[in-house]
């Protein structure tokens, strides 16, 4: 499908399709520096150099997943680091389908499946000047059709699971989290709850205790001995079950 009948079929002003980049991020940022509307999508069958939290990178190889970055460009700067669990809450229902079985959420940008991790999400912002409204965010999806052989604890979709459905279905609920500004909502925090991997289990990171879930705006609660430590930076690092 060429990149107009794709955006005239998402509803969205601009698609770039490529076979092949080193991050879709890096090429939503270069199209939102030269004035890319909101809602435009870039695509790439492949990345050499996909880019991860806290400067991880990765490679994904052809037609094996869904490597998507969105351009949006909100009104208000509020909040906005609780953007990747709120688009995590709308991703994972939208690939239940896809999945055969409920999609989990792990703090703070990761979707996973019994067998491993399917699918990350990033968001990076670029403000204007030293104010408060982000001039654009970018907001990458990596979702896995097929497990990555050369990766542990690793998950992919059911076996034939449309891309071009599954792609829709990401781009809609990136859209939708991102059309919502502020504090994730109660309803939002519920559905997070529902799917939560890590509630009540014991972690080792960011700090030593058991996982309580978020609070609104997005950072990690964890029951310290008593006493709920608030972290808004860090990994997640779960003790295997049998040790929790």
């Amino acid at each position: 499908m060429c990149a107009a009948d794709l955006a005239a079929q998402l509803d969205l002003p601009r698609v770039l399709i490529f076979a092949e980049v080193a991050s879709t991020m890096d090429i939503a940022h270069e199209a939102a520096a030269a004035g890319a509307p909101a809602g435009t999508l870039v695509v790439a069958d492949a990345q050499t150099a996909g880019r991860g939290r806290l400067g991880r990178s990765w490679t994904a190889a052809s037609s094996a997943g869904v490597w998507i970055t969105l351009i949006e460009r909100p009104s208000s700067g509020q909040h906005v680091e609780a953007l990747p669990l709120r688009v995590g809450v709308e991703l994972a229902p939208a690939l239940d389908k896809f999945a055969g079985e409920p999609v989990r959420l792990k703090w703070p940008n990761d979707l996973y499946l019994r067998a491993g991790k399917l699918a990350g999400v990033l968001c990076e912002a670029r403000w204007r000047g030293g104010g408060r409204v982000p001039e654009w965010i970018s907001v990458g999806v990596g979702i896995n059709l097929r497990a990555p052989g050369s990766e542990e604890n690793a998950a992919g979709l059911l076996s034939g699971a449309p891309r071009l459905d599954v792609l829709a279905s990401a781009v809609r609920a990136v859209r939708r989290a991102a059309s919502r500004l502020g504090a994730l909502s109660d309803a939002e925090r519920a559905c997070f709850a529902e799917r939560d991997l890590a509630a009540g289990r014991r972690c080792t990171e960011p700090v030593a205790g058991r996982v309580a879930g978020i609070d609104a705006a997005g950072a990690l609660l964890v029951d310290v001995d008593g006493k709920v430590a608030v972290l808004r930076s860090g990994s997640l690092v779960l003790q295997p079950e049998s040790a929790s």
